[in-house]
Formats: structure tokens, C-alpha cells, sequence
């Protein structure tokens, strides 16, 4: 039998919760279904000892203060505990280990066939992320199957690794401290990479997104002429108390190998594009940018804040380090595939995807009337792809929710 909600949310992370409270702030009856626990992604798909990259005050959920130090930076699993007891305060109407099998049109709406059950609504908001499954090469099934392969999320320390070198596949934030921590514990580890940007922690006496905040830089919006997202580079961060940076640079002096891009296998190597040393000019210069969009901010604010003349310094790593354009696939004992997220939609049966399984979405609507996305990169901003920027897309969503209920509701009478 089934059980009747206006609104269907799915997944219970911070996206779903925020949705979960706009909606109940506005009257309108709405239940949560997730597969796991509240923040599950948190619990389970982070390695021990992540900290976020956003300082405290960038993680705050709508209508509930920060936890902990404003410019601190959090352990993934205590933002899972901060998560759950957001959920109680909400009193959010979450239905815990309920895996959706399937989401169909039922006459002017949907049917939710779930594990804990079926469910009729008018509409359907999906909150499930933008980390389903790793974007990995096809090429990795060449690898041979003596070669460990994981994925970020099936990391849990070098300390579970086998003995022998790793390439880490990928120089984003992930890649680059996946590369120190593993380094560190003794394996040699070559990082493979291509398109990035070295990013400065602090810059003149503030933390980066104090100034990207307060220019409103995270607040731009998607570009609607060209359907896409105006998209933030490939940052690599780390969130510490010491407020550190991580760089090749940095990672060449720790004794990590760099490579370029990760082309494929022949024979018996692993090849590499020959431009690594492009894209660290290029990101130089994209750290440049960065920097030049801080500092007009600064001054057309007519902030008082200290030059910092050693952020514009280049910093390569230096030839000697690379590892050249092959690399012999005995040398290679794991792979990790730092890589990127696709999103996996098994469970919906509606015309919404695209050729490579990517939900269609402008800024949140999709092309069935009624179904809606939340949580997504850049879905409406560069702020989309962050923690604290959920509260203000689900007040968007929550919006288009209740005009579509109230079309509905105006149809059928």
C-alpha cells in the first residue's frame, strides 16, 4: 500500500536536510529517504583523519550556528555527527536505510518504490550528491590485477595498502594530500598530474574564502548562455591548523615523483602526457587570477589588509622530480584514482538523462515538471559546490516546489 507526501526528498545530507526545512518552513508536507545513516557519505566514504577544506564558518547549515571555531577546520566524521543532531533539532522527517529502487510518473505525479516501502508524491527533490561513483579511465582494466585500485572513498590509510609504489591519479585537493599522507608512511608514491591550480590557504592576514566569499566571486552564477556552470579550477587545498599549503613543490621536496597527465598502458608502462611542465605554468597563472580577484576586492573595498608580495612567487616543481612520460607497470603495486565523481541514477525512470547518465538540470529544474535537483556543483553558483551554499539553493528549489504544487493543485480541480 501506499503512502501518500507531497514532496519526496532523497538523500540526507546537508542539500537534503536544508530542503527538508525550507519546505517545512513553508507549509508544505515532505519526508526524507535515505540509504544509510544521516550523512552517510560522511561516515563511510572519507578516509580517517580528512579534515574539510572550508574553515568552520563556511560549513554552517540554515538556521544553526557553525560548530566549533570559525577558521578551524573540521573532521569529516564530526561534520556527520553535526549533520545528525541538525536533523533532530529540524525534527526532519528522515526514513533512515531506505534505498530507493525505483522513481516512476504516477498519473500527474511520482511513485517511490523504496526497501521501507512505496510512496505517491507530487514531487520529487533529488539530494543525492555529486560523488556516486569514480570517474575512472577505461583504460584501468588494463592494469593487471596484481595492481590494488581504489577510489578516494575506499581509502582508509596508507596502513591498508600493500607494500610497493602507488600512483595516485589526479592533483586536486584529494589527490595531492592522498599523495603527502601516503608518501609519508613510507610507499613511493608518483602523482599523476594534469589541469589544477596552486592555491594560497591564507592570503594578506585572511583565509582564501574570506576574500572569495566577500567579493561575492562564489556568488556568480552559472553561465545560462552556455547551459554550464561556471566552474571553480581544481583547487588543491588542505584543511590544517596550521593553515598550510600542498603543492608539487611541495610534494617534489617530500620525495613524491611527478607526472603529467595519465594517458594509458603499452606494453608493459603506464604513459604519460609530456606537458607536465605546461600545466604548472598554467596553473601558476591561474593562481595568478585568483590572487588578482582577491586583490581588486581589497581594493575596491578599501579593506586595510598587509600585502603579501611571496603569494605571486612561482613555485614549480623541479625537473629532476618528474617522472618522465613512462613508468613500468612493475613499479606500481596500487592505484588510486583521485579522479572526480560521476553521478548514477539506476533507480530514475524519467526523461531526464543525458547520453553519459548526467542528470539534465537548469539550476535545479529538470526537463519533467515536478522534479527537481539540489546539492550539485555550480547548479546555480559557484557556492553550490560548497556546505554552506545548500541553505540558499534549497530556498530557490523550495520556491519552483511550492508554485509547481500549487499548479498541480490548480490543474486538478
Amino acid at each position: 500500500m501506499s503512502t501518500r507526501r507531497d514532496v519526496i526528498i532523497i538523500g540526507a545530507g546537508q542539500a537534503g536536510l536544508a530542503m527538508s526545512r525550507s519546505l517545512t518552513l513553508r507549509g508544505i508536507d515532505n519526508i526524507v529517504l535515505e540509504r544509510g545513516r544521516v550523512g552517510e557519505r560522511w561516515l563511510s566514504e572519507r578516509w580517517p583523519g580528512l579534515t574539510l577544506l572550508t574553515p568552520n564558518w563556511m560549513n554552517a547549515l540554515p538556521g544553526m550556528k557553525p560548530a566549533g571555531a570559525a577558521d578551524a577546520f573540521m573532521p569529516a566524521a564530526e561534520f556527520a555527527e553535526v549533520l545528525d543532531r541538525y536533523r533532530a533539532r529540524l525534527a526532519a522527517p528522515v526514513v533512515t536505510d531506505c534505498a530507493v529502487l525505483s522513481v516512476t510518473r504516477a498519473g500527474r505525479g511520482f511513485r517511490v518504490l523504496s526497501t521501507a516501502g512505496e510512496w505517491l508524491c507530487r514531487s520529487v527533490v533529488l539530494a543525492t550528491g555529486a560523488c556516486d561513483r569514480a570517474a575512472i579511465p577505461a583504460w584501468a582494466a588494463e592494469l593487471p590485477d596484481r595492481v590494488l585500485q581504489l577510489a578516494p572513498s575506499q581509502y582508509r590509510g596508507p596502513q591498508s595498502l600493500p607494500a610497493g609504489g602507488v600512483l595516485v591519479v589526479g592533483a586536486s585537493a584529494t589527490g595531492v594530500q592522498l599523495a603527502s599522507d601516503i608518501q609519508a608512511s613510507g610507499h613511493q608514491v608518483t602523482l599523476s598530474a594534469g589541469r589544477h591550480v596552486r592555491a594560497p590557504r591564507r592570503y594578506r592576514g585572511q583565509d582564501l574564502f574570506r576574500w572569495l566569499d566577500g567579493s561575492g566571486f562564489l556568488y556568480e552564477p552559472r553561465s545560462r548562455a552556455t547551459a554550464r556552470p561556471v566552474a571553480l579550477p581544481s583547487l588543491q587545498l588542505v584543511g590544517s591548523a596550521d593553515n598550510g599549503e600542498i603543492g608539487l613543490a611541495t610534494l617534489a621536496a617530500q620525495g613524491v615523483r611527478i607526472a603529467g597527465r595519465a594517458l594509458g598502458t603499452t606494453g608493459a608502462s603506464v604513459r604519460f602526457a609530456p606537458t607536465l611542465a605546461m600545466e604548472c605554468a598554467a596553473a601558476e597563472v591561474r593562481r595568478r587570477k585568483l590572487l588578482a580577484v582577491m586583490d581588486r576586492h581589497i581594493s575596491a573595498s578599501d579593506i586595510d589588509a598587509p600585502g603579501d608580495l611571496g603569494a605571486w612567487e612561482p613555485q614549480v616543481p623541479s625537473t629532476a622530480s618528474f617522472a618522465g612520460t613512462e613508468m613500468p607497470r612493475d613499479e606500481i603495486r596500487t592505484v588510486i584514482w583521485a579522479t572526480g565523481f560521476r553521478r548514477s541514477y539506476p533507480w530514475l525512470h524519467l526523461p531526464v538523462l543525458d547520453s553519459s547518465g548526467e542528470i539534465i538540470s537548469d539550476g535545479g529544474h529538470t526537463p519533467v515538471a515536478g522534479l527537481f535537483t539540489l546539492g550539485l556543483p555550480f547548479m546555480r553558483h559557484r557556492s553550490s559546490a560548497f556546505i554552506y551554499g545548500a541553505g540558499r539553493d534549497a530556498e530557490a528549489i523550495a520556491s519552483s516546489v511550492s508554485r509547481h504544487l500549487d499548479n498541480s493543485a490548480a490543474r486538478a480541480a
